[in-house]
């Protein structure tokens, strides 16, 4: 295109799509993490002892924070309420409760704002009988949908404009030490979920059952970079409070990720305090390409956590010895366009400011 009677060529302002994403450059740090992360990775045939095992290997590291909380919240994930495969299991819990037991008095909420019915997944999932085991331990169970307290932040929406939404107030109390109950999946939008995903799509809220219809997690599927960006902003918002998560990868989900891939029996266990730490740790366990998780790379430049394997010490198990390649979604190639450049381009308007300053000037 030629701006008239100038001999000057414009550049287009719509890039053709490329057949696949250039490899993203090293990310550079916003906000460096300080220290060193300590993620333990425990492998065994049973799940409960699994996860216990894996919170004992850094006991150091949280008990500090959790003797200083009035209660402790563990956020499952139950994306999907009828399909075990994709949600936390019972035993991950009892893993967890276990593990508290000696150490925690105080009261303990299992909490969730699933993308269904939270309660149904409780009773499919048979999470009361978890409550039931442990009476003296002071357990409930929490649909944060229909507790319905939140606190706002401002998220972008496909056309770049802010839109808000309403975030779970119980996962944002600083009384509150919060564990992250996680699985190892694929996932048909950001590639893998695991510790990060679980806490920003699990903490916006929806409408209960039976009352009028509004759903803010829709508010992060509006592209596949916005939907980076606003992971990213809610993690900013989150990361303060979070406590300590462990990655239950005893069954983990390949292929039609995050509700009706297959299993894949990982048999193991990722703890840590550095929830970015144990993603990046569980990225490589599933044998994927860590640059492709945009969010976490995101996450890692802003000081989040620890995204960077030389900054990461791994306790227990060796990480070649647990990795498996887990195969992707179906649509992997359209979720890694958010790394190549963008197809629609705003035209240059400080070039034809320019410009026109020297034709008119």
């Amino acid at each position: 295109m030629q701006a008239a009677g100038t001999g000057l060529l414009l550049a287009p302002a719509r890039r053709l799509r490329s057949q696949a994403p250039p490899a993203l450059p090293v990310a550079p740090l916003v906000k460096e993490f300080p220290g060193i992360s300590q993620v333990a990775i425990v492998q065994g045939e049973d799940r409960r002892k699994n996860v216990c095992a894996a919170l004992t290997a850094i006991d150091d590291q949280i008990l500090p924070r959790l003797r200083q909380k009035k209660y402790v919240v563990i956020k499952p994930n139950i994306v999907n309420t009828v399909n075990q495969l994709a949600s936390t299991h019972a035993d991950a819990l009892r893993g967890i409760v276990e593990y508290l037991a000696p150490r925690f008095r105080g009261p303990i909420v299992i909490a969730e704002s699933s993308a269904g019915d939270t309660l149904e997944g409780y009773e499919n999932f048979h999470y009361a009988r978890v409550r039931d085991e442990h009476r003296d331990q002071k357990i409930s169970l929490l649909d944060l949908n229909r507790d319905a307290r939140y606190e706002t932040i401002p998220l972008i929406d496909f056309d770049l404009h802010l839109t808000p939404v309403r975030l779970a107030a119980r996962l944002l109390d600083p009384d509150a030490f919060v564990i992250c109950s996680a699985i190892m999946k694929t996932h048909n939008t950001v590639v893998a979920t695991l510790s990060v995903k679980n806490m920003v799509l699990g903490t916006p809220l929806h409408s209960p059952r039976g009352e009028e219809d509004w759903n803010d997690k829709r508010k992060y599927h509006v592209g596949i970079r916005q939907t980076h960006y606003n992971m990213l902003l809610t993690a900013q918002k989150l990361q303060p409070n979070w406590g300590a998560t462990v990655i239950d990868g005893f069954e983990g989900m390949e292929g039609d990720g995050p509700n009706s891939g297959n299993p894949v029996a990982s048999r193991i266990a990722i703890a840590s305090t550095d929830y970015i730490a144990a993603d990046r740790v569980g990225v490589e366990a599933m044998g994927l390409d860590s640059k492709w998780l945009g969010y976490l790379v995101y996450s890692g430049q802003v000081g989040l956590g620890n995204y960077d394997l030389a900054k990461i010490n791994i306790q227990g198990a060796k990480l070649e010895a647990v990795r498996r390649k887990y195969r992707v979604h179906p649509d992997m190639d359209r979720e890694l366009q958010w790394m190549g450049p963008m197809e629609d381009l705003p035209p240059n308007l400080g070039f034809y400011h320019h410009l026109g300053a020297k034709i008119y000037g």
